[in-house]
């Protein structure tokens, strides 16, 4: 016989008991002897039977209740993350919104006209330091228009194609720029050394170089304007037996982090100065 089968056997016995009770003509305040043997026999039977019920109602009514648990659980984790994901969302939109807003702030200092670009690759050799930015000669980019951000030089352009261009970064060991120090105006040639630390060459020893003294473009030679942050002095030092201080720059762009930029537009006449320099030099 089944479980079940003998709870329901229990349960029709159960129900004619109290169908006897109710349906008994005493109406006295006392049970008779065969009441009473009836109370004695099915009172724990009914107590079990009414105990074992009460449990199974609490076991299900606490599985499901841990299984809306569960579900709900899961669903606040998949918030959670989603929340999360929202949140990196606009970090990342406010860094970009705070990059756009210093490129701007730098915009104003320039009186070139420019054109923003963004940076859709690097050098995978890693001979030369040098990004891909997604505009080119049909956008009116032409060899050695120089390219900054919102901190400082970033380099020049050095090859092009219709719609993309190759700049070559100031940090590369191919890479040199006329320089002024301030306040003292001392000049050197700024050369790079594959890392965000740049030599300085040609720094008189008499001049008065000092370390954190700020570092601009000279001006000189036509590719970038004058003014332009380059960096800041690292090191100075004075080697006996040397003609010129030995002097190293921190530059003021982080080249790791470069995402967009400014390529500075010149009229077609400085364009054509530059070219000749270019040529008598070589």
């Amino acid at each position: 016989m089944s479980f079940f089968r003998r709870i329901w056997i229990w349960i029709f016995f159960l129900a004619f008991v109290l169908f006897l009770f109710s349906s008994s003509p005493n109406s006295g305040n006392s049970w008779n002897t065969l009441e009473r043997l009836f109370v004695e026999i099915t009172a724990p039977l009914q107590n079990f039977f009414t105990r074992t019920v009460q449990a199974t109602k609490d076991f299900w009514l606490d599985y499901f209740y841990l299984v809306d648990v569960r579900q709900e659980n899961e669903r606040f984790k998949a918030e959670i993350q989603s929340l999360r994901m929202e949140n990196q969302r606009y970090r990342e939109m406010a860094a970009g919104y705070e990059r756009l807003q210093n490129l701007l702030q730098f915009r104003r200092t320039i009186d070139h006209p420019v054109l923003a670009a963004r940076v859709i690759g690097r050098d995978p050799s890693g001979w030369f330091k040098s990004i891909i930015i997604d505009k080119g000669a049909k956008d009116g980019l032409t060899i050695s228009m120089p390219v900054v951000n919102g901190d400082g030089l970033v380099g020049r352009i050095v090859a092009l194609s219709p719609h993309y261009a190759q700049v070559l970064l100031l940090i590369d060991q191919n890479s040199a720029v006329d320089i002024l120090i301030l306040p003292s105006r001392d000049r050197g040639i700024l050369r790079g050394q594959s890392s965000e630390a740049c030599r300085l060459d040609y720094v008189a020893k008499a001049s008065n170089v000092r370390e954190d003294d700020p570092v601009i473009t000279s001006g000189l030679a036509g590719v970038f304007p004058k003014g332009i942050p380059v960096g800041h002095v690292l090191t100075v030092a004075e080697p006996r037996g040397e003609l010129f201080k030995k002097v190293t720059v921190k530059t003021a762009v982080d080249f790791s982090k470069l995402e967009e930029v400014l390529v500075i537009l010149r009229p077609r006449e400085e364009e054509t100065s530059i070219f000749r320099n270019e040529q008598t030099d070589k």
